[in-house]
């Protein structure tokens, strides 16, 4: 992957957040093209990228499946290493949200990740409440954001409020809101009202610890 393959919104000198896609839709979803830009006119400079699974399906057709999980932060590694010196935010949707999540976990984390912002985090796959993606989430060390629905089957807000999470972990719910954090119409809310204030949450985190800014 080179610096051409990338998507770029909002201001170059602004603070970077690096955002991943989720399993099923690619960098340019809706979703990912609509967040990103409402991210972006708060002053952050969002990056986008595929995974090579994801790319591939571009020029081979079909529907290759996610890359194992290592294979994953691999690529999110060398996109890391694209980006220009300083502190980089990473995080994304879904599937991408929790590779950010499990790379600033690591012990040899690159030390210039300055936060992690989760959209729809999978705490578990729908309907399998036993099946908990969470025991990394301890080692992370630092800030991390979790935009997430109300009622998304990957982890509701009642499940949620049961569980112990760590203290660096910090929460933006939107009302009503699915995986996609959208609700239903009977809600009386769109889904860019819930995107639109899930990017100024988002702006507001990185704004609060962003070791760049002056």
């Amino acid at each position: 992957m080179n610096d051409t393959q990338l998507l770029h919104d909002g201001p170059p000198d602004g603070p970077v957040l690096l955002l991943a896609h989720g399993a099923g839709a690619p960098m340019d979803s809706r979703f990912m093209d609509t967040v990103a830009g409402m991210v972006a006119a708060h002053g952050i400079h969002v990056v986008r990228f595929e995974f090579a699974y994801m790319a591939s399906r571009r020029t081979g057709g079909g529907k290759k499946p996610p890359s194992r999980t290592p294979a994953l932060l691999d690529e999110l590694r060398s996109v890391l290493a694209l980006l220009p010196p300083g502190p980089v935010f990473i995080g994304g949707k879904s599937m991408g949200g929790r590779a950010a999540s499990m790379l600033a976990a690591q012990a040899d984390a690159p030390d210039h990740i300055a936060g992690v912002v989760c959209l729809g985090y999978p705490f578990h796959p729908p309907g399998k409440p036993d099946k908990m993606r969470t025991a990394h989430l301890p080692a992370i060390d630092c800030p991390v954001l979790i935009v997430q629905g109300e009622r998304d089957s990957f982890g509701t807000r009642d499940e949620v409020a049961g569980w112990q999470i760590p203290s660096q972990i910090s929460f933006h719910w939107a009302p009503h809101g699915n995986h996609d954090l959208a609700p239903p119409k009977r809600a009386g809310l769109s889904d860019e009202d819930n995107w639109s204030e899930a990017a100024r949450a988002i702006a507001r985190f990185i704004e609060a610890h962003d070791a760049g800014a002056s």
